[in-house]
């Protein structure tokens, strides 16, 4: 990896991996539904060697049970104040702030966005974080934008072939 290949993605959760909307069961429990090209995104960057974390002002075991699932082991939740929270995550990576990328949508992630090396808004983020991004993604959050998020970063990088052979795209019709 070069200097200036980002090596650390932190996502925000909702209006990023969600569409933002909470559903509400009938115990008064918040759902959230989650893009699964996101979690396939996920998956071909951390199989290109790259690290992930989630970063939500929320707290929620759907959020801790997603991230189980996507094999993203730092996970910062209740963070309403989230550039204590990035900091911790750069710390425990030893990744620095100028090769992380930020994915966020509102702005409370504003101070996330201007601390790392490249920002990202997802396409329906308020104007302020779009303003803020170097990239903003065609999707709205939770309906693939990380996927197109990743993409764009591994393109980037030019490690999007090594991403689609580590996930087994190429293999035809196995």
């Amino acid at each position: 990896m070069t200097e200036n290949e980002i090596r650390l993605l932190v996502l925000d959760v909702d209006g990023v991996l969600t569409d933002g909307g909470l559903l509400f069961d009938e115990d008064g429990r918040a759902l959230r539904r989650f893009h699964i090209r996101d979690g396939l995104g996920i998956a071909m960057w951390r199989l290109v060697g790259r690290r992930s974390a989630i970063l939500t002002s929320k707290r929620s075991a759907a959020i801790e049970a997603r991230a189980n699932m996507l094999r993203i082991d730092l996970v910062e939740q209740g963070a309403e104040d989230k550039l204590p929270g990035l900091e911790r995550i750069l710390a425990e990576t030893g990744v620095s702030a100028r090769q992380t990328a930020y994915v966020g949508d509102d702005l409370l992630d504003l101070v996330a966005m201007r601390r790392v090396g490249y920002p990202i808004a997802v396409a329906d983020a308020v104007p302020e974080v779009r303003r803020a991004a170097r990239f903003v993604t065609s999707h709205p959050g939770g309906h693939g934008a990380v996927r197109e998020a990743i993409e764009h970063l591994l393109k980037r990088d030019q490690a999007w072939d090594a991403a689609v052979r580590a996930i087994g795209a190429d293999r035809g019709s196995e």
